[in-house]
Order: structure tokens, then sequence, then C-alpha cells
């Protein structure tokens, strides 16, 4: 099957006239029913392909692939609503990876005992190793607070919802959206990278019931010194 595909690629790069000519004679000798069903048949990235696009998704979305078997998107401002909460969501995911991952890499302990300190009287919270000069919880929830508020206000008052997106400006100091081609590109690549990120975020948080008290790269360090015995068997069937 790999070959016959490789092989139908490079028939369509040579000859491509040829190609389309072959489908379409090869449709039109199908019944009805097979030949409406060979033109779904795309050569498109479908989620699921010979599947349908449901009629809301029309493509146009970066990283619309026609997913969305639960039909959560069929009301219009539902889905004008999901799409801005995903796109918010895989980048706080994207901002979190790295704030698990690259603390452990540097020795400076895991995301999970990261918190111990407000459950110990008189801990200290600490980041990348150093002390916080904002000693207790309330604190620094208060702060956080605020400051996630302003932002999130400031965001509710545009009504265009492709900037309550994609802002621009100084969101975009590199000047990536100068271009309306790349950009309509960097746009599906931070959707998938986000769509990612939402998983490895889950990925930690599932990993932890396996292994309480120990980070990911710890637990993907047990993984590969153990295969057969350290793997997904452990979350499904905890020792």
């Amino acid at each position: 099957m790999a070959s016959n595909t490789l092989m139908s690629c490079g028939v369509a790069a040579v000859c491509p006239s040829v190609l389309s000519s072959s489908k379409s004679k090869f449709a039109a000798s199908l019944p009805l029913p097979m030949a409406t069903t060979s033109s779904r048949l795309t050569m498109t990235a479908e989620w699921m392909p010979g599947q349908p696009r449901p009629p809301y998704l029309d493509g146009s979305a970066p990283g619309d692939f026609g997913f969305d078997p639960l039909r959560l998107g069929e009301v219009p401002e539902n889905l004008e609503r999901f799409k801005e909460s995903e796109l918010i969501h895989c980048r706080w995911a994207m901002l979190a990876v790295p704030g698990v991952l690259v603390p452990e890499a540097l020795g400076l302990g895991n995301w999970v005992k990261a918190q111990e300190w407000a459950a110990i009287p008189g801990g200290q919270a600490t980041y990348l190793g150093n002390p916080v000069p904002w000693g207790t919880l309330p604190t620094i929830l208060a702060i956080e607070f605020v400051a996630i508020a302003f932002v999130e206000h400031q965001r509710s008052m545009e009504k265009d919802p492709e900037k309550k997106k994609y802002p621009g400006g100084a969101f975009d100091p590199l000047g990536y959206s100068k271009d309306p081609v790349k950009f309509a590109e960097y746009k599906v690549k931070e959707v998938k990278n986000g769509r990612l990120a939402l998983l490895a975020v889950v990925g930690f948080a599932v990993q932890q019931s396996a292994y309480p008290g120990t980070g990911p790269l710890e637990n993907l360090a047990t993984h590969l010194a153990d295969p057969w015995h350290r793997n997904i068997g452990d979350v499904l069937i905890p020792k």
C-alpha cells in the first residue's frame, strides 16, 4: 500500500493531468454513490480520510481538519468561542511544558514538589532555585489574579474575533504577521504545536498517578531503563 501511495504521488508530480484524467474516468465508471464517495477522497490532511467534512467546518480556520465528532461547533457563536478558547489554552500549554521540563532538566526540582512549600508552615517559595520575595501563597495568588484579570479584561474589550486571537503590535515584535502567506502558515503551526502541548500537559498529570512525587524527565529515564516493566501499564494497572 505504501509503494502504491508513493507511486501515485510520483505520477501526480510528473504528470498531474494524467492522474486527474484517470481519476475522473474511474469515478465516472462507478455507480453514483461510489462515485460521490470517491470524490471525497482528496489529498488534503483530513483527520479521517474518506469521511465527509461537517458543513459548518469549512477549513478556513487554522488547524481545521474537519474533526468534531461530538458536533460541538454547530452553533456559530459557540464555534467562534471554541476557536478562541482552544488557541488561548494552546498558548498556556506551550508555556507550561517548558515550565515543567526546564527546571527539572536544570536540577532545580520538579513541578510536582514545587508547591509543597505552601503546605509547610513558614515554607519559602522559590523560582528556579531563588527565593520568591512574596513569601505567602495568598500574596502570590492575589498578584496573579490582578495581573490575569487585567489582561483578560483588555482582551474582552476587543470586538474583532481575529484581533482577539492575533492582536499583533507589541505581541508580534518580529513582524511575523506582515507576510499574509507566512502568517497563515505560522497560525497552523502554532495550533498544531499547541495541541501537542495540551496532550503533553495531560500526560504529565496522568503519569503522576503511577509515580507520585516524580517529574516527567525522571519518569522518562525510568521507562528507557526498563521499558518492558515501566510503561503505560503502570498507569492503567498501578502497582
